[in-house]
């Protein structure tokens, strides 16, 4: 099989949050430029992998093409809005070589299952971005490792990423981007 790299995203607030306590997307974390990078980097994927409330609730008028993880499935199953994939029922290496036989990026959105799941994988990189200044409170956090002792930053280090510069998407948030890549492949 070709090379498959794994590349998370994910825009949270300083609690380490990317939902509310319902699911949602609060506006604090809804930044036109941090999207416009997004949207860039799907393009470049080939294949998004996301949780079913992800993808029930983002509609994908590019027709990109999509893995929703979900315990309906069987195992993985072709369906007319993409790959549907059961992770108890079916190895990631066993889905990728059938979704993705030419290798190619894979972008993973999340939500927290997925994030949480991915780190057991591995990503090659992941795209941490920040809504500096803003807190969800009782929301949903990136990872469920993160609380009081740990952020998302220290999870990623002890799964293997290191952390690249700090760059502002958007002063005026500021909206930051931090891209953490695995120091143990060969990126």
């Amino acid at each position: 099989m070709s090379k498959i790299e794994i590349h998370g995203y994910a825009i949270v607030s300083d609690n380490d949050c990317i939902a509310d306590a319902s699911g949602r997307t609060p506006d604090v974390l809804r930044n036109e430029a941090d999207w416009a990078y997004f949207q860039a980097e799907l393009n470049g994927s080939a294949l998004t992998v996301l949780g079913r409330l992800g993808h029930e609730a983002n509609p994908n008028p590019r027709a990109r093409l999509r893995m929703v993880l979900s315990s309906s499935s069987s195992g993985l199953e072709r369906r007319p809005d993409g790959w549907w994939w059961h992770p108890g029922r079916l190895p990631w290496d066993q889905v990728i070589g059938t979704v993705l036989p030419e290798g190619g990026r894979v972008a993973v959105p999340g939500g927290r299952q997925v994030f949480d799941l991915f780190l057991g994988i591995g990503y090659d990189a992941f795209h941490l971005t920040r809504a500096e200044g803003t807190l969800v409170p009782d929301g949903v956090p990136v990872f469920s490792g993160c609380g009081k002792v740990r952020n998302a930053e220290a999870i990623l280090s002890a799964h293997g990423l290191i952390p690249g510069p700090r760059q502002v998407l958007d002063p005026t948030g500021p909206v930051s981007l931090t891209i953490w890549r695995n120091g143990r492949r060969d990126s």
